[in-house]
């Protein structure tokens, strides 16, 4: 049978794996699994899946190896590919309003500027997708394939209205494919990016009333505020905000919240935790949340802190341990880190914990996440600080797996800087204690 070849590098085969058993090495390609062309992510992670498989591997001389492999279903092969997605990535067609890219000052690293609107990004890591760059095919294979979860970025569900939020005059006819999704048993999830006069309001309401007809399939909804740096000359006047405004579309929120889960058992649409900082309310309880579906979108990430550490504070038995420390954070989340830091030191009267908010004057100061603090201001607000034995920082101030910072300020240097070790935590509560307290 002639196969036209699709080859895809492998970069790394794990150890201990069955491809580092058949003798598959770095540098090989892979070809093809039981005689179907892999065209990229979507297709490897379907026909890996069999428990026979014949893959047509090729040689860096040009050797053409076919193994045939007996294995559990759905069992990995360990491999990893130059490529993740086994294909070039498709970057988005869409100029949305309120896009946070192109808030973004000039000058930075270039993979910064790259805006990727891919389905095959949402099965992986869990991006959302506008749904615009996404063909028939592109469709046909996720319900063909069952993969699932899909993320998707609603922002309203009025066809006009979305065509004049994402600049696109497709991106209207884009929700269609939202009811083939449906159709075909696939579960989603949505957000909602809400920009002031524009999706809020009644069009809001329009919105949630639409998406809550794919219930089940669709199992959450985030609505997360706007974010507004200081780079937004000749973009959309988008405003800011108010006090006011966060406790209306709380009031939206929550009472549908109450209306569907009495109709459907889960609460569905969900406030990011930013609305409940702006309109000074108390975060919802645990259960509100649905098993915490959406806290790459910042919703619940503050609850689930708060109840980790009460239940790491609960188990520490406290003793008369010295140790001085200082932790930086975000605007948004100091009050409960300060609150944290002030029940340790009751525990441990030994321990002192300074906390510092980092006032984000790279972006301005609208941007009060964590994640978006950069390396020199950082070094700004801390130098000549006391900051004890170690200087404490969550983990998404970082670039995933490196010691870079977003302004390509590394660890290293703002160590350097501020002359004290500087220590990352994973975002757990029992993290955060551990990491205080030298564990």
């Amino acid at each position: 049978m002639s196969i036209k070849k699709h080859e895809h590098v492998i970069k790394r085969v794990l150890p201990g794996s069955i491809a580092k058993e058949m003798g598959i090495e770095a540098g090989d390609k892979l070809i093809s699994i039981n005689e179907n062309v892999v065209e990229d992510v979507f297709d490897y992670h379907f026909f890996v899946n069999d428990e026979e498989l014949t893959l047509l591997i090729q040689k860096p001389d040009g050797e053409e190896w076919e193994l045939e492999i007996e294995k559990d279903y759905e069992d990995d092969l360990g491999i990893e590919f130059e490529q993740g997605l086994m294909d070039e990535y498709r970057s988005c067609r869409n100029k949305c309003m309120f896009c946070f890219i192109d808030q973004m000052p000039k000058g930075m690293r270039e993979t910064l500027y790259f805006k990727d609107d891919d389905s095959r990004l949402s099965f992986l890591q869990g991006n959302y997708v506008t749904l615009t760059n996404m063909s028939d095919h592109d469709i046909d294979r996720i319900v063909n394939y069952h993969l699932e979860p899909i993320n998707i970025s609603f922002h309203t569900m009025n066809p006009g209205l979305r065509c004049k939020m994402l600049n696109n005059r497709f991106a209207g006819e884009a929700l269609k494919k939202v009811d083939r999704l449906y159709e075909g048993g696939i579960q989603m999830n949505g957000q909602i990016v809400l920009c002031k006069g524009v999706n809020d309001g009644e069009e809001l309401e329009r919105s949630i009333r639409e998406l809550k007809k794919y219930i089940p399939c669709l199992q959450s909804v985030s609505v997360v505020p706007v974010g507004l740096t200081r780079y937004r000359e000749g973009l959309y006047p988008l405003k800011a905000f108010t006090r006011e405004d966060a406790k209306e579309v709380l009031q939206t929120i929550h009472r549908w919240q109450a209306s569907i889960y009495e109709e459907h058992g889960i609460h569905f649409i969900h406030g990011g935790d930013e609305w409940y900082i702006l309109a000074g309310e108390e975060l919802p309880e645990e259960g509100r949340y649905d098993g915490y579906l959406q806290l790459e979108n910042g919703v619940g990430m503050l609850r689930l802190l708060k109840d980790e550490f009460k239940r790491a504070y609960e188990r520490a038995e406290g003793d008369g341990r010295t140790r001085g420390v200082s932790v930086a954070t975000g605007l948004l989340a100091y009050p409960y880190i300060k609150d944290m830091a002030v029940r340790l030191c009751d525990k441990y009267p030994g321990t002192r914990i300074s906390v510092y908010p980092i006032r984000n004057d790279f972006f301005g100061e609208m941007i009060t996440v964590s994640g978006l603090i950069t390396g020199r201001d950082l070094i700004a607000q801390l130098k000549g600080r006391d900051l004890g034995e170690r200087l404490l920082l969550p983990c998404n101030m970082l670039r995933s797996g490196e010691d870079v910072f977003l302004d390509d300020i590394t660890l290293s240097e703002v160590e350097d800087a501020l002359q004290v070790r500087v220590d990352i935590v994973k975002s757990s509560g029992q993290d955060f204690v551990d990491a205080v307290l030298g564990v």
